[in-house]
């Protein structure tokens, strides 16, 4: 948390990407696909409030520490519920935040099954 600050004070982009361990462009990139619409002042400068970083918190939380990908937390988001499509995601090695959904993982073993076996 920025030194100095109140917990329900407004965060720039940069304190909030610092105090998260989050990409600027991550956040930006997050505008365009969740409901996150932090104030922007002079200079397109960001203010988030403090809904704006509780709901950064969350997505974070599902993406990194839940295994939900993008349109799963967009799903959990809009109507609340966690259906057979939120899945969580099994992330792969590369340390990119790829994610492949356990229904997309056991239709590649199957065929790779098939394949072996025909």
């Amino acid at each position: 948390m920025a030194l100095g600050k109140a917990p329900d004070a407004f965060r720039t982009i940069g304190e909030l990407s610092e105090e998260l361990g989050i990409a600027q462009h991550i956040l930006r990139y997050w505008e365009t696909k969740f409901p996150l619409k932090p104030l922007q002042r002079a200079g397109n400068r960001r203010y988030y409030r403090p809904a704006d970083i509780a709901l950064v918190r969350r997505i974070h939380q599902l993406l990194t520490q839940e295994g939900y990908t993008i349109r799963g937390v967009q799903k959990l988001l809009r109507d609340g519920t966690a259906g057979a499509e939120d899945t969580p995601a099994i992330p792969l090695g590369d340390g990119l935040g790829s994610a492949v959904s356990a229904d997309e993982l056991r239709s590649l073993r199957q065929r790779l099954a098939d394949a072996l076996n025909g």
